[in-house]
């Protein structure tokens, strides 16, 4: 076997996850996956009990979409690999990227048809890899933009490996002469509309001819750049089990921390919640609110759909918007009907229980509502009527999340909040004595609110 063979199915065993249980090509029938296709392919005749197949996805966004398509099922067959062909339906927004769009789209399809062990695999190389730390570079990105493509990661159930990131092109283009002949020529790849072809036909060459191996130079770089972002994730993952006060971070705490390391944590704590992080100048303005604002004030930023939000000394991540009980709806005493409260706000449900509703009022018709300012009721027998909002302070009710509360209504009177608070006038008797005898009524309703937490 010749050199660029031996080395390409070293780079991939290599790279290659060992609790693995199966591997699947993102097969698009260009040269350097119809490459990657045949080396998983040795690798899985040497390999008993491997499995391998290929995903092809077809975006639908050229004429020549067929030809790969077959391209890719000429393949297949040879190879002996099942193959599975995915559309995707393709939408960029108005001054969207149509390259970002079709690759995100990309990606959900190939997660999607993942299952449980599998690995993923894309074919890309040492160049690719440079060509990102260069479009990452003029797009002004942070490290972790200039980190570009891990050569692996979780995916979906299993992972997505890109074992050929420091293989040169010419070793897999070789390889597929070889072993992938048959492959597909993409036209859209001559297409200067795309920031990656403009680089890869108008800049790239000129490099190369100032800078011979400017690419491996380049991808060498990102590799540096991807340990200094890990070692500022340690950094960071070190300040945030001091900050955490349960989902949210201490005011005080994060105020304690120089500049940077306040940012460092405060990113960390987005993307682990899947948050893509406001700019650095959003952020810094975010933070200074946080600092500034008086004790009695409760300061928000939002970045498109989220927030944080300072409360009691806590930093919130939240909804832009957040959810709120829209409209009214009538539901029964006792119905076995749970309540569908909308907007995410889950539902409600009655459970017979000691201590609820007293079962004289079953079948009573009650208005449910948000809150509207105003209403009270007395939520414990021989307590003084309180104020819906004197009760919400009191227990840490979120104050963002106080519209979402449910308010049980018969007639004007307010008789429960959510499942929090229930009007003492409505409550069961705990026991009752007889001239001989000692026990208690039937079981009342209690009321169960099935959401997300509302309370500090």
């Amino acid at each position: 076997m010749s050199a660029p063979a031996t080395s390409l199915l070293a780079a991939l065993s290599a790279q290659l996850p060992p609790q693995a249980s199966g591997l699947v090509v993102a097969l698009s029938g260009g040269a350097d996956s119809s490459a990657l296709l045949a080396a998983a392919s040795v690798l899985r005749d040497s390999h008993a009990g491997l499995h391998l197949r290929a995903v092809h996805i077809d975006h639908g966004l050229q004429a020549a979409a067929a030809d790969f398509r077959v391209a890719c099922q000429l393949q297949c067959e040879r190879l002996r690999v099942p193959l599975t062909v995915l559309r995707v339906e393709v939408e960029a927004g108005p001054g969207d990227s149509l390259e970002a769009a079709a690759r995100e789209q990309r990606y959900a399809a190939l997660e999607a048809d993942l299952a449980p062990g599998e690995c993923l695999l894309t074919a890309h190389h040492a160049r690719d890899q440079a060509e990102t730390l260069l479009l990452q570079a003029v797009r002004g990105a942070g490290l972790k933009g200039l980190s570009a493509m891990p050569v692996c990661r979780e995916f979906g159930p299993g992972w997505h490996v890109r074992p050929l990131l420091d293989v040169p092109q010419w070793v897999i283009l070789e390889f597929g002469a070889q072993f992938a002949p048959d492959h597909a020529i993409d036209p859209m790849n001559a297409d200067l509309r795309f920031d990656r072809n403009y680089l890869r036909r108008q800049v790239w060459p000129m490099l190369e001819q100032r800078w011979p191996g400017v690419g491996n130079s380049l991808s060498r770089t990102a590799r540096h750049v991807a340990e200094a972002q890990q070692l500022l994730e340690e950094s960071a993952s070190a300040d945030l089990s001091r900050l955490r006060d349960g989902d949210t971070l201490s005011v005080p705490a994060l105020r304690a921390l120089p500049t940077l390391r306040r940012f460092n944590a405060v990113r960390l704590w987005l993307g682990e919640s899947g948050v893509q992080p406001p700019s650095t100048t959003r952020l810094a303005e975010t933070l200074r609110q946080v600092f500034d604002a008086q004790a009695d004030h409760m300061p928000v930023v939002a970045w498109g759909e989220f927030a944080m939000r300072r409360y009691r000394q806590r930093l919130f991540l939240t909804a832009a918007r957040p959810a709120r009980l829209e409209g009214a709806r009538e539901w029964q005493v006792g119905s076995a009907q749970p309540l569908e409260l909308g907007n995410g706000l889950g539902q409600l449900v009655w459970t017979p229980q000691h201590g609820g509703i007293d079962p004289k009022f079953s079948h009573v018709l009650l208005q449910v509502r948000a809150r509207v300012g105003g209403e009270s009721l007395q939520p414990f027998p021989k307590a003084k009527t309180q104020t819906v909002q004197h009760l919400c302070q009191g227990l840490g009710v979120l104050p963002w999340m106080r519209d979402a509360l449910p308010l049980l209504f018969a007639g004007n009177d307010l008789i429960a909040v959510a499942d929090l608070w229930l009007d003492a006038h409505w409550c069961a008797a705990v026991g009752t004595r007889g001239d001989q005898t000692r026990g208690s009524p039937p079981p009342g309703f209690a009321l169960t609110w099935l959401r997300a937490p509302i309370i500090v």
